[in-house]
C-alpha cells in the first residue's frame, strides 16, 4: 500500500500543494506534520512510520520532506527497507524508489539527502547574516505589525476612551503591545 506524508515547516506555510500532488498520484492515506525538519517532534512521521508494514511504499513528493538532516534520511533509507518498507519520492531531480533496489537510487538518496542538508546549512547561514545586518542599522529583525492610519486611531480610542489595556488593544488588533508602545502617541495628559 502506498502510504503518503506531507510536511511544512511552520504553520503558517499551506501543505496544499504536497497534498494535491500525493493524491494525483493515487495516494489515499496521507500523514502530515507542520514542523521543522529539524525538530525530531513530528507526531505525523512517527505515526506513519509506525503504521508501515514490510510490503508498504511511504511516498513523499521530495526527499527533504522527510528530514533535513542527512544522517536522519540515511537511517530512514537503511532501517525501512529492512523492514520491507519502500521509499519513493515524485518530484526530486533524481527519482528514488528503494522498492527498486538498484545503485542509483541509493546513490541518489546520499546526493538528495546531502543537497539537502548544504541548503539548510545556507539557508540558516543567509538568515543570521540578514538579522545581523537589520540590528546593525536598528532594525528589530522579524515580522512586522502592519499599522496602518485607521488602526492608530483605533488602537488610541480602545486605549484612551474604551480605556483597554495594551495587551487587549493588541489583541484587537492582532499584534503585540510592544508595537503600540512604539507606535502609538503618549496618552494624553489629564488636567489637575
Amino acid at each position: 500500500m502506498d502510504l503518503g506524508y506531507a510536511r511544512v515547516s511552520t504553520p503558517r506555510q499551506s501543505l496544499d500543494a504536497q497534498l494535491d500532488r500525493l493524491r494525483a498520484a493515487g495516494i489515499e492515506k496521507i500523514w502530515t506534520d507542520k514542523k521543522s525538519g529539524k525538530n525530531t517532534d513530528r507526531p505525523g512521521l512517527t505515526e506513519l512510520l509506525e503504521y508501515a508494514r514490510g510490503g508498504d511504499c511511504i511516498v513523499v513528493t521530495k526527499l527533504d520532506r522527510l528530514g533535513r538532516n542527512l544522517r536522519e534520511t540515511l537511517n530512514l533509507f537503511h532501517e525501512l527497507p529492512e523492514r520491507g518498507v519502500a521509499i519513493r519520492t515524485l518530484d526530486d531531480p533524481l527519482i528514488i524508489d528503494t522498492a527498486a533496489d538498484d545503485a542509483m537510487s541509493r546513490v541518489g538518496v546520499a546526493m538528495l539527502g546531502l543537497f539537502a542538508e548544504m541548503e539548510r546549512v545556507y539557508m540558516l547561514e543567509r538568515t543570521e547574516r540578514a538579522r545581523a545586518a537589520a540590528r546593525e542599522r536598528g532594525v528589530a529583525p522579524g515580522p512586522k505589525m502592519k499599522l496602518g492610519p485607521e488602526d492608530i486611531d483605533r488602537a488610541v480610542y480602545l486605549r484612551d476612551v474604551k480605556k483597554l489595556s495594551m495587551a487587549e488593544v493588541a489583541a484587537k488588533l492582532e499584534g503585540s503591545p510592544a508595537t503600540l508602545y512604539r507606535r502609538l502617541p503618549p496618552r494624553p495628559t489629564e488636567d489637575r
